[in-house]
């Protein structure tokens, strides 16, 4: 078992945050209501609703939940602003672009919502600083997606004996979390020279069209030797592109996330290593820090929750299993 966590001394903050903020709720008359606005249906983010409602249970918090259908700021923004007309104290929102949530985001504040993102951020992430329209919220709470791109580049430079041809499979520019992870990846490869690295893939978070992409590069490049999924979508489908072609285990596959599709890969050694991150942690420390800023208490403006690595030789593990996404 493999754990990575970043910004520990956050974490270890907001290790006290959970009993200070219980102990101002018994004396709070008001029951606070905390919207929590995810990209889109996926178990990473039923996961991270998991621990959002566990730490608003323990809290005594309203939690209001809704998930957009299409990873879409045309579907995200019409929801963002129905929970805007409901008023909650907070928002935490995983924005589906950097650029074009800033406004609607900025909408809430000015209606007196505190908004903190989560998984993705708008802008470039630096909240607080004053520099740029978009550095408002409150804190960022995420994975660490460049290390997290990186570990995967490793993972695959291992898999591959450190020699051939790979790709990234990602969803559309533009988005924080995967633009991240490319760059972390790209960052990394850099240091195999005998790796070559091809022109990325971008399926639209469309699995069917990463196998399709798959089986294109791979026809183009005959000695193609892996290929990274920055996303659950992008894994899976590029999973299935392999197994078309008949070439499980020969074409190595990195996954990022772990439902249990990419789980039932690695265990039939068709995806050979997963990195997996922590969404449930995510909800959790989003909803004990939304309540610590709701009640006077200073935040950290940055987060950073763990990755687990799993591949065939632990994913059978109690202490790793409970790293799996709900479905």
């Amino acid at each position: 078992m493999k754990i990575i966590n970043k910004w520990l001394v956050s974490l270890c903050m907001l290790t006290f945050l959970l009993p200070v903020a219980s102990s101002l709720h018994a004396d709070d008359h008001k029951k606070l209501t905390i919207a929590l606005l995810p990209g889109v249906v996926d178990p990473f983010y039923f996961t991270m609703h998991r621990g959002a409602k566990h730490a608003a249970d323990a809290l005594g918090v309203n939690l209001l939940f809704q998930v957009p259908k299409q990873w879409n700021v045309s579907v995200q923004v019409p929801i963002l602003n129905a929970i805007i007309a409901k008023k909650p104290d907070a928002i935490l929102i995983a924005p589906t672009d950097k650029v074009q949530l800033i406004a609607p985001l900025q909408a809430a504040v000015d209606q007196g919502i505190k908004v903190i993102t989560v998984d993705t951020f708008i802008d470039d992430g630096m909240y607080q600083d004053g520099s740029g329209r978009g550095d408002f919220p409150l804190a960022y709470i995420a994975s660490d997606n460049v290390l997290g791109g990186r570990m995967a580049a490793r993972a695959l430079a291992k898999a591959i004996n450190n020699k051939g041809k790979v790709y990234v499979s990602n969803t559309i520019p533009g988005v924080s979390t995967t633009d991240q992870r490319e760059e972390g990846f790209r960052l990394e490869i850099k240091n195999y020279p005998n790796i070559s690295l091809l022109k990325t893939q971008f399926n639209e978070d469309d699995a069917n069209k990463a196998a399709a992409q798959l089986q294109a590069v791979a026809a183009r490049n005959q000695d193609l030797a892996g290929v990274f999924g920055a996303n659950l979508f992008s894994a899976i489908g590029a999973a299935d592109g392999v197994k078309a072609i008949g070439k499980k285990g020969k074409i190595k596959v990195v996954a990022f996330d772990a439902p249990s599709r990419i789980v039932n890969d690695i265990k039939s050694g068709l995806i050979d290593l997963a990195i997996a991150q922590h969404p449930a942690e995510i909800g959790y420390y989003g909803v004990v820090t939304a309540y610590a800023a709701l009640t006077g208490q200073s935040i950290p403006v940055m987060i950073g929750t763990g990755f687990t690595v799993m591949d065939a030789s632990n994913i059978d593990d109690p202490e790793i299993q409970k790293y799996i996404y709900s479905d």
